[in-house]
């Protein structure tokens, strides 16, 4: 039996019953007497209460119509209440529990019988409380939890960006040819990105993207030229088709490299979308593509996405087999190679911001 000082709302229009069930219970507990439905509504204004003990047969509003109000309310619909009630047929009874009553007890009162089931609706309503209280508990350092774990991801996302941002700038150091090309095809990816979500192109696949990630990633594509010789990487003049072959091999080469880092690394979303873009961006739309020939959506979308940035940055600048074209005509060669070489959907939103890439071009030129 429960000897704690739970507070107990009771509500009957009989003064006598009143008398009797407040003698009964105040040894063990804190009982207000209200003689009325309209009464117990004005006092649960002031108290909220553990438990509340409510006559059915009562003028104005019965206990019926009361305990529906109760329920309608979202303040009170929590407080257990318990039927007293002389009537002793089982479809009264059955009436009040299907209005979730959670007891009926007949009158005249007996004692222990009071005491006992009300101690085990009290007993009920504080293991709800530990409950709540516990699960409020279990929030609030789950909560703590998920904010460091953010946080560590971050630090490590930092770190993580920092070196292989070093790792990329060595490839692009030795590649007399691309100063600025990491710097400048990072932002084609990102105008391209935004005019997709302005456009809701392949809107499903990039809202499931960390989007930082993927443009942060985009520096790692040419990785794999850290084992091209130099002799090839610098050669000024037109690759052999022997050298162009060992030059196709930076690609293999990046993706083992990003594969053997994701081995020893717990969070690899980052370099999910470095190995896709590593992998891919010299696939083509139509399959003629190199290093798997994947065709259409097979190839990633972070590798399609690379492969405009990519050629559109090689077409505006002079490399030792070619002069810079101007915008105007890098901007045909990529359109005319919709649905050939790139996805014709990127290139719509190619078109849409083409302009943006001509200025980045101009704005990151000796980058």
């Amino acid at each position: 039996m429960a000897h704690s000082r739970s507070t107990i709302l009771l509500v009957d229009d009989q003064i006598t019953n009143l008398t009797i069930g407040k003698n009964m219970l105040k040894t063990f507990y804190q009982v207000i007497p209200v003689a009325s439905a309209s009464g117990m509504f004005e006092t649960l204004g002031q108290i909220e209460p553990d438990l509340i003990l409510l006559d059915v047969d009562m003028p104005d509003m019965n206990g019926y119509d009361a305990i529906r109000a109760l329920k309608a309310d979202a303040r009170y619909a929590e407080i257990p209440v318990v039927f007293l009630t002389a009537k002793d047929d089982a479809d009264s009874e059955l009436e009040g529990l299907d209005l979730g009553a959670a007891d009926y007890i007949r009158k005249p009162f007996f004692a222990p019988t009071l005491l006992k089931r009300i101690s085990r609706e009290l007993q009920i309503v504080n293991q709800k409380k530990e409950l709540l209280s516990a699960r409020e508990g279990y929030r609030e350092n789950l909560a703590i939890v998920e904010s460091q774990v953010r946080e560590k991801a971050v630090e490590v996302f930092r770190l993580q960006n920092a070196i292989l941002t070093n790792v990329a700038d060595l490839v692009e150091l030795r590649d007399e040819h691309t100063g600025g090309h990491i710097i400048r095809t990072q932002l084609y990816i990102q105008a391209m990105i935004e005019e997709m979500i302005r456009r809701g192109i392949y809107d499903d696949e990039i809202g499931a993207w960390n989007i930082d990630e993927v443009v942060s990633s985009a520096k790692l594509h040419d990785v794999g030229k850290i084992s091209t010789p130099d002799s090839i990487l610098n050669k000024p003049g037109k690759l052999t088709p022997e050298e162009y072959e060992v030059m196709k091999g930076h690609v293999l080469t990046g993706v083992d490299a990003i594969e053997k880092i994701m081995k020893n690394t717990y969070e690899n979303n980052y370099m999910q979308h470095a190995l896709n873009v590593i992998g891919t961006h010299h696939e083509k739309w139509d399959g003629s593509g190199y290093p798997m020939r994947l065709r259409g959506r097979n190839i990633p979308l972070e590798g399609r996405l690379m492969a405009v940035a990519d050629v559109y940055d090689a077409l505006i600048s002079v490399r030792q087999y070619k002069r810079a074209f101007s915008h105007e005509d890098s901007r045909r060669i990529i359109e005319e190679s919709a649905g050939a070489q790139f996805d014709p959907a990127l290139i719509d939103a190619f078109r849409g911001i083409e302009g943006e890439f001509e200025e980045i071009a101009l704005a990151h030129e000796n980058a």
